[in-house]
């Protein structure tokens, strides 16, 4: 039978069973898959053998019905004649009240039950406010075991997370079962979702590239899996989809997209999982720097202000563009929090012109704040400075009549103190701190000092998201150890001023239409302007020591593909384990990632990475030495 034949009978075989039911038949009521109506219908009828609905649809309106409901038992409570239980699935908790007792045996904590009883209205005194259905209860009618609890449970569950990580992480399953940890991974789905909807709806085409691909450098280290069929050969897993997504634009798509898994061999840290991450990746053709800009506003802004917890506002667009050099200056990072209202100034060729030795030939960075400060708070901050590899914090203090207390006044001319007044915005009560080292230090422990002196004065602002751009990014930089130039941000950017700041310019001052995206002091996102000129590209690698067989071996495809016609285009990629995080407001990144690995990129739940056989050795031509 023809599929248009089996639809057309599933269709005549439905109106009489509606009927039959009392019910108007209407054609627009079925999905034009007749089949996969019924399909689903069937699966609908059997999820009723273990329960009737998830406990999150159950309410007052169900008082008097009996129900089957299913899910694991959190808690048991004997009050001597009677005993509760508190059911927990996936949505919710529902107490089971069990008047016969007899039904708890066999019953332990964390086992997987079904439950058949009658939906009751509770007395009023025992109501939980807690939980949705804190005015209802289910007395129990019968009982049955449907997954057994065969040994002591590792933790508690409803404590879960305050144990230590990596037990958390073996009985990861277990973990997931606590409250906050599964409200996480829901909450996470939704984001992913309602990105892949406003993706869409912006008019971007959602592609999967491959997650077995060739090696190349990007920075970061690749997890290489072998070949089997090619001796001596291996894929790589993909650091991002950079090169397809290029490649891509190349063959004629517009706007690409995908919630795309990437795969580096990083060390951990807080905001940074090691092993594999998620991010929003696009790309755009015929797109500049701000096209691309407004695209990841719209996006962001979107998400931030649809999920953000209450009563937090979102930096509306268009978010303020901060280039590198002023965000290593004002803010000692490029990655400033914008909550912070505090801003970092350079007074060094005010201090060349000094007596003061210690802050002579050296990069001096200052800080301002207002209000009289306690000594006990100049102690704190002299030992915090020391922490962070700071020999001392000098600092002033301005009078009601202007002038200076504190260990450098001396040092200073009676005829300067006007002009560093003035330089700084010094008013009465105010004081500055000040921040003396090599240039390559001196920036960043001023953003440490910045960071500290906003915390301590507590005045960051609260329940707020404030994004910003950071562009101009240097496009090479020397090597510390090696001495030689390489990029600084990723090999496929654009620079400023094209071939002929490649060829003309010393590399250390080129810029690159490079951009990242940062909230509250993390980033988010970094992304380019793409270089799509092969001259560019070849000019720009050499300049990086890669002569151009070495380019041709590295990125062959983005070499081959920039021969045939490459239009222009941009893109960027934002971390989505970093917006969940910040919008769950959890400091670690693993605890909104369902199966993450651990600090030392272990996954101690399945035992990876774990030893093979020598015959799975063999088949990939490896020897272990």
């Amino acid at each position: 039978m023809r599929r248009g034949a089996q639809r057309n009978l599933l269709l005549t075989q439905r109106v009489p069973r509606a009927a039959s039911r009392g019910e108007k038949h209407s054609p627009t009521r079925f999905p034009d898959d007749a089949a996969l109506f019924v399909k689903r219908r069937r699966i609908m009828e059997l999820s009723t053998v273990y329960r009737e609905c998830t406990l999150d649809k159950i309410s007052e309106n169900d008082i008097g019905k009996e129900m089957k409901v299913a899910g694991w038992v959190e808690n048991i409570r004997d009050h001597g004649g009677v005993s509760f239980i508190d059911l927990r699935d996936m949505y919710g908790v529902l107490q089971v009240v069990m008047r016969d007792t007899s039904l708890l045996k066999g019953i332990s904590r964390e086992d997987c039950v079904s439950i058949t009883g009658g939906i009751e209205k509770r007395d009023e005194e025992t109501y939980n406010p807690k939980i949705p259905t804190g005015t209802i209860e289910l007395e129990a009618h019968s009982v049955e075991i449907l997954g057994k609890v065969y040994q002591q449970l590792p933790f508690e569950i409803v404590t879960s997370r305050e144990i230590r990580e990596d037990l958390r992480l073996k009985y990861r399953f277990l973990d997931l079962r606590n409250r906050k940890v599964m409200d996480n991974m829901i909450f996470r789905s939704k984001v992913i979702a309602f990105l892949r909807k406003k993706m869409t709806e912006m008019g971007f085409l959602e592609v999967q590239t491959p997650i077995l691909c060739a090696s190349s450098p990007e920075g970061a280290r690749d997890y290489i899996v072998p070949s089997r069929h090619y001796k001596g050969r291996f894929y790589a897993l993909p650091q991002a989809p950079q090169q397809y997504k290029q490649l891509l634009m190349v063959s004629g798509v517009d706007k690409y997209f995908q919630i795309a898994p990437c795969f580096r061999d990083e060390d951990a840290r807080a905001d940074r999982s090691p092993g594999e991450f998620y991010q929003l990746d696009f790309e755009m053709s015929f797109a500049t720097q701000e096209d691309v800009f407004r695209a990841g506003e719209e996006v962001l802004t979107a998400t931030f202000e649809k999920f953000a917890p209450e009563g937090y506002d979102v930096t509306k667009a268009p978010y303020p563009v901060i280039s590198y050099q002023q965000a290593m200056l004002e803010f000692g990072t490029d990655k400033p929090d914008l909550r912070n209202p505090l801003r970092i100034i350079d007074l060094s060729e005010f201090f060349s012109r000094c007596s003061f030795k210690p802050f002579q030939s050296r990069t001096v960075r200052a800080i301002r704040i207002h209000g009289q400060q306690s000594k006990g708070f100049h102690e704190k901050m002299l030992k915090f400075a020391m922490e962070i590899g700071m020999s001392g914090l000098g600092y002033l203090e301005v009078q009601e009549d202007l002038s200076y207390k504190g260990p450098i006044d001396k040092f200073i001319p009676q005829e300067m103190k006007g002009e560093l007044r003035e330089l700084a915005g010094l008013e009465k009560d105010d004081t500055i701190f000040f921040i003396a080292d090599r240039q390559e230090r001196a920036a960043s422990l001023a953003g440490q000092i910045r960071n500290e002196l906003g915390n301590r004065l507590d005045i960051c602002e609260k329940k707020a998201f404030r994004f910003c751009f950071v562009n101009d990014f240097p496009m090479f930089e020397r090597d510390p150890e090696t001495k030689k130039i390489g990029f600084t941000h990723n090999p496929f950017s654009m620079p400023q001023g094209g071939l002929a700041a490649l060829n003309t310019k010393d590399p250390l001052e080129i810029l690159a239409y490079q951009y990242d995206i940062v909230c509250n002091g993390v980033e988010l996102s970094s992304g380019a302007v793409r270089n799509h000129s092969l001259d560019i590209m070849v000019k720009a690698f050499e300049i990086a020591g890669y002569d151009e067989e070495v380019l041709k071996q590295k990125f062959g495809a983005l070499y081959n593909a920039f021969q045939f016609g490459a239009p222009p285009h941009a893109g960027m990629a934002p971390g989505v384990d970093r917006m969940i995080m910040l919008l769950r407001e959890e400091e670690n990144i693993r605890e909104i990632i369902p199966f993450p690995m651990s600090g030392t990129a272990q996954d101690l739940m399945c035992g990876a990475p774990g030893e093979v056989t020598e015959q799975q050795l063999r088949e990939v031509h490896i020897k272990i030495r």
